[in-house]
Parts: C-alpha cells; structure tokens; sequence
C-alpha cells in the first residue's frame, strides 16, 4: 500500500504542480493585459490517515488563489474616455446580444469589469476593448443622478440648441469727475444731446443669431445717471427709445427704519421709457438691482433683464471717482447653436459632452460597484466578473465614497502580474514537477523489484 500510495501521491503532485503551471502560463501571457488579475496558486493536502503512529500518503490539490483585490499599476494614456479605479471597486458593464444603435439588445446579467480603456463607438456608446459597455447613472431634470437605476451610457446628444438671451449681467463703473450734460430733455426723446459713454453686448436671439445692444449713458447731476438700451435690428424700435435713471447714494428705503445708500453705489432705478423695473417698494440694502426690456428679432417677445448689481453694494453698477467708464465684467446667458466637439469624464464620474459653442452638457456618471469579498466573482472571458453567492452583493456608490477607490480619467490600469515573480513560480513548479516524476520512477522500480522476489 506505501508503495501504491506514494506513486498515486506523486502521480497527483504532477497534476498539481501542472495546474501551477497553468496559472503561471495564463498570468504571463495576460502580463499585458488591461485590468487583468493574476492567478496565484494555493496547494491544499489530502490526507488518507496520519496517526501518531502511522501516516499514509494522500494526495495534493492546487487550487486557484484569485488576486482581484490587488492593484495593477496604473498609466497614463491619451484616451479621454479611459479610466482607472485607485482603489477597491469595479465598473459595471453590460454585454450585447445583437442588433445596433437603438436597438441594441443587452444581456439581464450584470457584469464587472476593472478594464476602463472606454472609447465611443459609432453609435455613441462607450465600449472597452474586450467589447463590455460601461453602464452609469442617467442625469434627472434637476441635474442629480437618478441612482435607482443602471443603463448603458450612450452619447446621442450631438448638437447644443441655441438659448436666446434673458439676462445680461453688468459689474461697471460710470465716472464721477465729468461733466454732466447741459440740458435734460423733460419729455421724449429722453436723450441729451451730448455724445454719451458707451458699451456694446453681444446677445443671441432664439435661431441663435448674435445680436448687439448698446448701452449709453450719460451724467445728469452728481447723483444721477441717464441709461439707454438699444439693441440692433430690434423690430419693435419704440419712438421714445428704452431710457431708465440711475440715482447712486441716498435713501433707498424711507422706512421705518430709513435705510441709506453708501455713496457711489445704486440707491434707486427710476424707468422713464419702454423700461420696466423690477423695484420692490419698499426695499432694501442687497435686494437685486434689475430692469427689464423687450425685443423682437421677427421671432416674437424676447423678455431680457439687465442686472445692474444690488441696491447699496457696490457689486455691480457703482459711480467712483475717475474720468473713464470702466467696465469690470458684462455677461449674458444667452448660448448660439453648437455642435459636438469631444466628450470626457471627469473625476467625479460625471460624463460631459463638449460643444463647439463652448457649452458642455452632463448626460451621465458613472459609478463604482464594490463587493464584500470581491476574489469570490466569478470569472468570465475579457476580464469580466459576475456576482456570486460568496462575493456578496453588489454595491454601487458614487466614486471615492463608502470605502470604493476614486476615478482616475485618462488612464488604465495594467494586469498586476509581475514577469520576476512568475518565472520564480515557473522554475518552482518545472523542478516539483520533476521531482515528482523521480517518486514515479522510484516507486515503479520497488514494485518492480517486489514482483521479481517470486523469482
């Protein structure tokens, strides 16, 4: 029986050490792999019995010792769409089952992955190169992630319509030492007849197309500011123009209690024509300074409010000392047509597209899915993972929270398998295994020898 024994003990040490080699072998040659993780190899031994007195020889079993936990190193790359976890975590992806554009059919199962080397492809979804698409979170109307649910991430959102303009914010100084203007109309047209100081905006109708408004003023008194707004081509063009007075310092409420401007900065806004303030009675200090115009481009009422800073802060429209109009910042919100240029993540997860109008749009992020005991997934081709009784269940959080690693965009991570190490493993398993073969050979000579002694 020891004779037997030890040859079928030797006979599974062969077996063994040949699964070793198959993991060494699988290991170097996924060395280059894309998030692969490397397969060590755990021996466990089979005892037959083994007393105080007596041992017999069993038998050897090399299992698989997964590595999904151990972090590959992470490269620089210059895909825009490609990411890497630092950390614990997996992607999750889904796998087609046929058909293109809107009619891709997915699996129901759900799949990991830590290959992030995403790219688009011709229909607008981002795929990793074994061909997994990279599931995310859709965007709701308020701009947060809708995190009930998981759905591939498809970039079909080319063009950035354009958005006419509704507001125009003003941060300006209008100088005090200068002249103020002889005469002051009493009735229309409103304007004085000096040349006035002048800026220029350009806003966006609703087609898109850039406009001008040009915004004149001129000094009455110390106090006092005369505004006209005069945007081009506007096919309204009232008669008496858009005119509004502008009263810097002094009271802007008369209470109880008075509240008082500090000099130099807006107190009141007194419209005068075809201007509509937006003046709350009473007010108070920091209450917005704002009026409002129309205009019509022939595509009907577009409503525009000029913001001029707040009642008694000097945060947009102030009258400092100095002899030229400066203007600090003029902005409007209005956007023209624009069309896709590139797209990118960020480190929050969050998936911008970038437009040529220099808009960008969030239509997704994406998560990071950890697990329990994430060595227990199961297995599957392209460095893909399914959930298992002993991995736990899949959670999935927002990146860089609740124990998952961070997003690291414009990289991937490399297989974490290291040449050194596994020739070292290579040159064990080639001399157990020849080691083995010597008990073989040793064993069938003494039961060779066994057998001749009937001679």
């Amino acid at each position: 029986m020891s004779l037997l024994g030890s040859m079928t003990t030797a006979i599974s040490g062969l077996a063994a050490q040949a699964r070793a080699l198959g993991h060494v072998s699988d290991n170097v040659a996924n060395s280059q792999t894309t998030g692969f993780k490397r397969v060590d190899t755990n021996f466990t031994s089979w005892l037959t019995r083994s007393t105080l007195r007596l041992h017999m020889p069993g038998s050897v079993e090399a299992r698989p010792d997964y590595t999904n936990t151990v972090q590959g190193t992470i490269e620089q790359v210059e895909n825009p769409l490609a990411m890497a976890i630092a950390g614990q975590g997996f992607f999750s992806v889904a796998q087609a089952r046929g058909g293109q554009g809107d009619d891709v059919l997915f699996d129901d199962r759900q799949f990991f992955t830590r290959a992030g080397d995403f790219a688009m492809d011709r229909d607008g979804y981002m795929v990793n190169g074994p061909g997994y698409y990279l599931e995310g979170w859709r965007l709701l109307a308020n701009g947060e992630p809708d995190r009930t649910t998981l759905e591939p991430i498809r970039i079909s959102e080319l063009v950035y319509n354009p958005v006419p303009t509704s507001r125009i914010d003003l941060a300006a100084n209008v100088p005090f030492n200068v002249p103020q203007v002889a005469a002051v109309p009493a009735a229309a047209p409103w304007a004085p007849a000096e040349a006035p100081v002048s800026s220029v905006i350009q806003i966006f109708d609703a087609l898109g197309n850039q406009r001008q408004v040009t915004l004149d003023w001129w000094k009455l008194d110390d106090d006092t500011w005369r505004l006209r707004i005069a945007p081009a081509d506007d096919t309204l063009a009232p008669a008496d123009g858009r005119f509004v007075d502008v009263n810097f310092g002094g009271v802007i409420a008369a209470g109880p209690p008075v509240v008082t401007a500090p000099p130099g900065t807006i107190s009141s806004i007194v419209p005068l024509a075809n201007v509509t303030g937006t003046v709350p009675a009473p007010i108070a200090a920091g209450e917005p300074a704002s009026l409002g115009f129309t205009a019509d481009y022939g595509f009907g009422a577009q409503n525009i409010s000029l913001r001029l800073g707040a009642f008694g802060l000097p945060t947009g429209l102030t009258n400092y000392a100095g002899t030229e109009y400066g203007v600090r910042d003029l902005s409007q919100d209005g956007v023209p047509l624009g069309a896709f240029s590139g797209v990118a993540v960020r480190e929050n997860g969050d998936v911008a597209v970038n437009y040529d109008n220099g808009q960008t749009r969030i239509v997704a992020r994406v998560p990071v899915v950890a697990f329990n005991d994430p060595d227990k997934l199961q297995r599957l081709d392209g460095q893909a993972f399914l959930r298992t009784v002993e991995s736990g269940e899949a959670r999935v959080t927002d990146a860089a929270s609740n124990g998952v690693g961070k997003l690291v965009t414009g990289s991937i991570e490399r297989s974490n398998v290291d040449i050194a190490s596994e020739f070292s493993k290579l040159i064990l398993a080639q001399r157990a295994y020849t080691a083995n073969t010597r008990i073989v050979t040793a064993s069938d000579e003494m039961l060779q020898d066994t057998i001749n002694m009937r001679r």
